[in-house]
């Protein structure tokens, strides 16, 4: 029989896709902040050409900031994180509710990437409130391993070494640096 144990604090990282980023930054930067603590780590504008699921709510070109949080959160605020940032975007829609901005939010830990997502699909667990978590990736023997349904832009080397970074970041926070390494996750 297991026995249930707290599974230690996870990293929130927050994906920022919008075609106004510059005009954007100074008000969302704040709001983000006030939600999830300050960020240890923000990228720099990645491009986003990956798919034109968002052209035309968020306009074109649009790009990507990922960033990762210094204030370590519970695994299990998933979906508190994804309700607020879903707030977020309504807050910051156009008048005719088109977003200006699209937040997507995950855990990250030593093991594996978590995202956030409202859109049900057969690989995703319900959390509650019409929030599902994605296992996105795994980190297995030094490197991220994509999965059948990761995203392609999570397959990039481009945002897999961002996370890598973020990773290492992580595994240097008190909280995980003195818990006993995992032989799968070094």
């Amino acid at each position: 029989m297991s026995t249930p144990g707290d599974p230690g604090p996870a990293m929130a990282v927050l994906s920022v896709l919008s075609a106004r980023m510059d005009d954007l930054w100074p008000v969302l930067l704040p709001r983000i902040t006030d939600l999830l603590g300050p960020p240890c780590r923000i990228s720099e504008d990645l491009p986003f050409s990956f798919t034109t699921y968002y052209d035309a709510e968020l306009d074109t070109p649009i790009v990507r900031r990922l960033l990762g949080f210094s204030r370590l959160v519970p695994q299990d605020a998933l979906a508190d994180v994804k309700l607020a940032t879903n707030a977020l975007e309504k807050a910051l829609a156009r008048e005719d509710g088109r977003r200006t901005v699209n937040l997507d939010p995950g855990l990250l830990t030593q093991e594996r990437l978590v995202l956030a997502t409202g859109k049900n699909f057969g690989h995703r667990i319900y959390l509650r409130d019409g929030i599902f978590a994605d296992l996105t990736l795994v980190f297995r023997k030094g490197s991220w391993h994509i999965l059948p349904w990761t995203f392609p832009d999570y397959r990039s080397p481009e945002l897999q070494a961002e996370l890598t970074a973020l990773r290492g970041i992580f595994r240097q926070c008190p909280e995980i640096s003195k818990a006993t390494p995992q032989p799968s996750s070094a």
